[in-house]
């Protein structure tokens, strides 16, 4: 039975108002398909927190006639269909590897007391186009520290899990329960939406009475309350409708985190099923390095030291080497992504014509701690591309300037976006 709160009771409202928030945001992220358009606008986002190095990543030369380094030679089929930039980052995010969850947000001074984060790239597309898609968007992860690390994070600057298990995400999109198990997560769903009518009720009438510091807080946890509401109301429109059918086994997921690139290759594969079947149109996915041990590089080689101490190379000869075979590693994966993607054909062309593919990190170099310069690739998408642009590296452009144009690129009506100061609209097709 649930017992209304009472006027006094503002710890107990600000302690339900926490275990709310602390709900598993993946299982209310549905929404009702509206779109039927044979290539709609798709956004898949990757980042690996410690980045790459960044000598072999970056061009020497400027415009469509840059020369390929080691690492972009990987892409070299995919050379008109990516940009390269460099000279670009978030303006007052440092703080070294504290500035991991503020890659897709640009949410300044992330190691200042009282910080709190801001609303994502792909939550924010997610809020502004509605319910597309019977997920408006997946939050991937790789060997992630879940309950301290993301790429999403929601209006009130709440974190978002991961989704790390290819096996369980593969199950969510495609595997239809039966009627008596569609029917008890309906009534799951209900029980939980009778919990929240009540909460709401309660915290409205204790905020009556509350000082304008604790009006504030509640005010965050009745704005994530009524989010909530809609995303599990869209859920229950979901629920009754039969999934996707695909021929594609259930994969097997890979416990050992010393086969991270194993496990990525894998939730790439999960992603390009994923935009394929429609079930999304906005993935986010994190490798986090920081947590990866010793990992393997080739099959029967193992690198001598954790992925973190490797970034801490210190120009030391072996870790360096091992570095660059691990950023080699990641190219190839994504000349495999681009390969699959453009192997998936739709009315107007392969999908990888309508998804931009962006892969970058929030550290420019990991041995120093420095958090500009970051390496930005941006494929897909039917965008305008072929080019190195190279802004300033002494004074960065701010990175955001490019979310705004991939947030116009999925339709999202928009100037600005966190701390950007304009657009890169050459970027978008005339």
């Amino acid at each position: 039975m649930i017992t209304p709160l009472h006027r006094g009771s503002r710890r107990r409202v600000l302690r339900s108002g926490a275990v709310l928030l602390g709900l598993p945001w993946t299982t209310g992220r549905c929404a009702v398909k509206t779109d039927d358009s044979a290539s709609p606008p798709r956004m898949l986002i990757i980042s690996n927190n410690l980045g790459v190095l960044p000598h072999h990543f970056f061009p020497s030369t400027a415009g469509a006639d840059y020369e390929l380094t080691d690492y972009l030679s990987h892409l070299s089929e995919y050379r008109e269909k990516l940009s390269v930039f460099s000279g670009m980052s978030h303006p007052d995010v440092d703080g070294g590897h504290s500035t991991e969850n503020c890659f897709l947000t640009s949410a300044r001074g992330p190691t200042r007391s009282g910080f709190r984060n801001t609303i994502s790239l792909d939550q924010l597309a997610a809020e502004r186009l509605g319910p597309v898609t019977r997920f408006q968007t997946l939050n991937l992860g790789v060997n992630v520290d879940r309950a301290h690390r993301s790429l999403s994070w929601t209006r009130n600057g709440v974190l978002l899990p991961v989704e790390d298990s290819p096996a369980r995400l593969f199950r969510t999109m495609f595997l239809q329960g039966t009627k008596q198990e569609t029917q008890q997560q309906i009534r799951r769903l209900q029980d939980r939406q009778s919990i929240l009518d009540v909460l709401l009720t309660d915290m409205q009438k204790v905020s009556r009475h509350a000082g304008k510091h604790d009006r504030e807080r509640l005010d965050q946890y009745l704005t994530a309350v009524r989010d909530l509401e809609q995303r599990m109301h869209s859920q229950r429109e979901w629920e009754g409708r039969p999934r996707p059918a695909i021929t594609s086994a259930e994969p097997q997921d890979i416990a050992e985190p010393a086969r991270v690139f194993e496990r990525l290759q894998l939730m790439l594969d999960m992603a390009i099923l994923a935009l394929q079947s429609d079930s999304t149109r906005i993935i986010t996915l994190m490798v986090d390095a920081f947590a990866t041990p010793r990992f393997q590089l080739a099959e029967e080689q193992q690198t001598t030291a954790d992925y973190h101490n490797l970034s801490h190379h210190g120009q030391d000869e072996g870790k360096l080497a091992q570095l660059r075979d691990a950023d080699h590693r990641q190219m190839k994966l994504l000349a495999r992504l681009f390969a699959g993607l453009d192997q998936v054909q739709e009315q107007r062309g392969g999908l990888l014509d309508s998804t931009m593919v962006l892969f970058g990190s929030n550290m420019g170099d990991s041995n120093t701690h420095v958090n500009t310069n970051l390496p930005v690739l941006l494929a897909g998408g039917g965008l305008q591309h072929g080019e190195h642009h190279v802004f300033s590296a002494e004074k960065n452009r701010p990175l955001c300037d490019l979310f705004v144009s991939m947030l116009r690129r999925m339709g999202v009506t928009t100037e600005s976006f966190g701390s950007s100061v304009g657009n890169l609209d050459e970027l978008l097709p005339g």
